[in-house]
């Protein structure tokens, strides 16, 4: 039985010459419907090359880190390339992954003496041309290998792939736990196994299966029934096994408008495609056998109903300290203003919108001072579909740049640069205006201004599943809320292209499948 052996210690391929692996990553998950896209610059300001991504990422709970671990305790000779992710976000230019790539392909060109390359990418990246973005990238990479050494990639629990996407990988493995507190983890698996074909030991084969099912993201948190069942029966499945075998099951990422998404089976063994194939296809027909379960575990809220329910509920409620937490999921760049409106609307106090991008609104409340009465344009700003710009007078509590080491589970160590960054009291809603991208997703939204989530009463986040790690164990109940954004729990509304809409439920008739 091998699922998921100890690290390896010390290589043995040669008595002197220790391995040679080249780590990079490129990591983007995509909305296709949003108009912002990012470009080569914007994947620059957080890219990380050479010994920067071992000094910056070294101890991280993330793949990048995973890696690291594995590798420096067996005596690699590590050849760290470059490392940008930019999270969730809109498309990417064709350009970024065009010259990503190449740096990559460069990269292990002018490494003579490489063994192999672990790469790490979402899987759910989404640009004008590349239908497959993540297969081009590794097609790109393994040209500049060669065909006779392992490159191996580790990708998203939310990725869209298939056997295209993975043609020229060795093996591929994904996240298992949706928050991701196993990114970690995942590197961790990829080493091994890069390790372990390098010593000879196995011979990695792979297959995937599509079910045909697409899920929101709010309901592909693993802890959720029946997708737990799905995963555990994987987890039988590997534990049970006499030889190496390794299951991811991938949820797939919805509002990436692609050929290949939604749920995927990958199961790598040792030397064994056929088994591989058949556990692939097991789970598969499974997934598919409980799609109605799937895409409707909870109710879903909208914006007034939300609010009311907390209202009420903080009337009867016996505990203090533990907030209500609404969820604005289909905000897909974190400056929609629904719930932030109706909280104004009712004259809710006592309540928090962390981490609102609006980067104008922070620069104005620092040049206004600490202290000041600032009046500002909020939030809406990054499409039609974000909600209103609010027109507000906020009183600015603190305000500056704002950087800091996630404590969380969830990306444990990785460092966050919120640029300029305000904390305004908002006619007695706290909200906290960023510079640069982030999810609020545990306590250091909080922390990081000496504040407490529980000193609140309503708490708005902009979430999928990742909050959940933090606030299951907190929060006096959860609301998922529906907007009318780009990330809208209904995918029917969605206007798909290239995804064909007859070969996936909920989009096609029961006989799609």
């Amino acid at each position: 039985m091998v699922h998921e052996p100890p690290i390896p210690s010390g290589p043995r391929h040669s008595m002197h010459k220790p391995f040679r692996i080249a780590i990079a990553g490129f990591h983007i998950e995509s909305v296709s419907f949003l108009p912002a896209v990012s470009t080569w610059d914007d994947f620059e300001q957080v890219a990380l090359r050479g010994d920067q991504i071992v000094e910056e990422l070294r101890g991280t709970n993330t793949v990048m880190g995973g890696f690291i671990e594995v590798c420096e305790q067996a005596s690699v000779a590590l050849a760290p390339l470059v490392h940008t992710a930019l999270g969730a976000v809109g498309p990417a230019t064709d350009e970024a992954v065009r010259r990503y790539a190449d740096e990559m392909a460069s990269g292990v060109r002018a490494l003579s003496d490489l063994d192999g390359v672990l790469l790490f990418l979402h899987g759910a990246c989404w640009t004008a041309s590349y239908p497959d973005p993540e297969r081009f990238i590794i097609d790109t990479v393994r040209a500049a290998l060669g065909q006779d050494k392992p490159l191996i990639v580790a990708l998203d629990y939310h990725g869209n792939i298939d056997a295209n996407t993975l043609q020229n990988a060795t093996a591929a493995f994904a996240y298992r736990k949706s928050p991701h507190t196993d990114t970690g983890d995942t590197g961790r698996r990829a080493a091994i196994c890069m390790l372990r074909t390098l010593r000879g030991e196995i011979s990695p084969t792979w297959a995937i299966a599509k079910p045909g099912v697409l899920v929101p993201s709010i309901f592909s948190a693993t802890a959720l029934r029946p997708l737990a069942d799905l995963i555990e029966e994987g987890q039988r499945i590997e534990r049970d096994s006499e030889r190496y075998t390794d299951i991811s099951l991938m949820a797939g990422f919805s509002y990436a408008d692609a050929h290949n998404a939604g749920f995927s089976v990958l199961c790598v063994t040792d030397g064994d495609p056929a088994r591989a194939q058949a556990i692939a296809d097991h789970l598969s027909e499974r997934i598919w056998s409980e799609r109605h379960a799937l895409s409707g575990p909870f109710e879903v809220y909208t914006a007034e109903s939300a609010v009311s329910r907390a209202c009420t509920g903080l009337t009867t409620r016996r505990t203090q300290g533990r907030p209500y937490v609404l969820v604005e999921h289909a905000d897909r760049m974190n400056d929609s203003t629904y719930l932030l409106a109706e909280l104004l609307k009712r004259g809710v106090s006592r309540a928090a919108v962390p981490f609102l991008w609006d980067a104008a609104a922070a620069q104005k409340a620092f040049e206004a001072g600490v202290g000041a009465l600032v009046n500002l344009r909020l939030g809406g700003h990054s499409s039609e579909k974000a909600g209103p710009t609010l027109d507000i007078t906020a009183r600015v509590q603190w305000a500056g740049p704002k950087s800091y080491r996630v404590t969380g589970s969830y990306m444990h160590g990785m460092p966050v640069d919120l640029g300029m960054t305000a904390l305004l009291d908002v006619d007695g809603v706290s909200v906290s205006v960023v510079s640069a991208f982030a999810f609020a997703v545990d306590g250091d939204a909080f922390g990081v201004f000496g504040l407490r989530p529980e000193d609140f009463d309503i708490i708005v986040l902009r979430s999928k599943t990742h909050f959940r790690a933090f606030y299951e164990g907190l929060a006096e109940e959860i609301m998922i809320v529906d907007t009318p954004d780009h990330g809208v729990a209904d995918l029917r509304l969605l206007p798909y292209e290239r995804l064909d809409t007859r070969r996936v439920f909920p989009l096609a008739p029961e006989r799609a499948h």
